[in-house]
């Protein structure tokens, strides 16, 4: 067998300008969240008293520190050049912090359905005490309920904003982090309908409520810590939603396929964080110029998508096809 490589990074750059100004309001956006989860921890914390569901709230916003940390990490480590130890570069170290969003999702999850469980199943009857405000006394349910609404109003905000930005990007941690707002504002929708259930006198509806949220997280969390173990073992690169394949591979083939000096083309590509690495393995119709057609290849990558960051294009004879 006999063959010709080509081997090139197919842009200079990993992210052209719109994606760069993307990252950068990504990044704002993670600093803006981590300022929020802070106020919303103490706010919380002040009022939780003996609430299942404001515990579980509670909980959800320490944990959802997490991702916007290791986005923050992750845009910073990325930027570095390529080493001696790290020839690759570090662009994994976003698919890194999707890992770590996903942990810090199923975590969580699987922290409150044990709570709420064990709770439920000893039947302890929350009561929600009255406290002094100004001389006069108010039911502590009003602030706790306050609490609630600060903590899940702004995450519907940030996370259709982080959603948008994720898809610009394909960045899936960043994806990952909007889910994690979602469970935010639809734990604290039912956190509310706890303690109000607290106030009728279903002594239940607390840690049912709880166990609600935690169901619908740990669901989420098994998810994406999948598809971030599946990204990490080179799995076929898919969507940044993780639900469906990346169109990027088979339309590169298509490209490749319709060259007319291609016989029979095979392109096999993996995910390093936002941009694709791979192979494309041709067998033309005869060996005149490989130079040429090995810069053919390169040229059809850069036109397809930014995220085609690096192809090795190997010409093969018809008995390697």
């Amino acid at each position: 067998m006999t063959s010709t490589t080509g081997l090139c990074s197919v842009r200079g750059s990993e992210l052209p300008p719109e994606q760069k100004a993307a990252l950068r309001r990504a990044v704002r956006l993670e600093w803006i969240s981590l300022g929020f989860f802070v106020t919303a921890l103490v706010f919380s914390g002040l009022v939780m008293g003996q609430s299942q569901a404001m515990k579980t709230t509670w909980i959800d916003d320490a944990l959802g520190m997490i991702p916007p940390i290791a986005f923050i990490v992750a845009a910073r480590v990325r930027r570095r050049e390529p080493s001696a130890a790290y020839p690759y570069g570090y662009h994994r170290c976003v698919t890194i912090a999707f890992l770590c969003a996903a942990v810090a999702l199923l975590g969580l999850g699987l922290a409150l359905v044990i709570d709420g469980a064990i709770t439920l199943v000893r039947g302890e009857h929350p009561t929600i005490t009255a406290v002094v405000v100004f001389g006069r006394e108010v039911w502590l349910g009003w602030f706790m309920l306050a609490a609630l609404v600060w903590s899940a109003v702004p995450t519907v905000f940030l996370g259709h904003a982080k959603q948008k930005l994720a898809r610009t990007l394909h960045d899936k941690a960043l994806h990952s982090d909007a889910d994690m707002n979602r469970d935010d504002w639809q734990a604290g929708a039912a956190a509310i309908a706890g303690i109000l259930g607290i106030a009728l006198g279903l002594w239940w509806a607390d840690a049912a409520a709880g166990c609600l949220i935690a169901v619908s997280i740990t669901h989420d969390g098994v998810s994406n810590l999948r598809a971030a173990v599946a990204d990490l073992m080179d799995h076929h690169p898919r969507a940044v939603d993780c639900k469906t394949p990346d169109p990027l591979p088979d339309q590169l083939a298509a490209a490749v396929r319709g060259l007319p000096w291609v016989r029979s083309v095979r392109v096999r590509m993996r995910e390093n964080g936002h941009v694709l690495f791979g192979e494309v393995f041709i067998v033309p119709v005869d060996t005149s110029d490989p130079a040429a057609r090995v810069r053919s290849v390169h040229a059809l990558g850069r036109e397809l998508g930014w995220r085609i960051h690096d192809l090795t294009v190997q010409l093969c004879d018809a008995d390697a096809d």
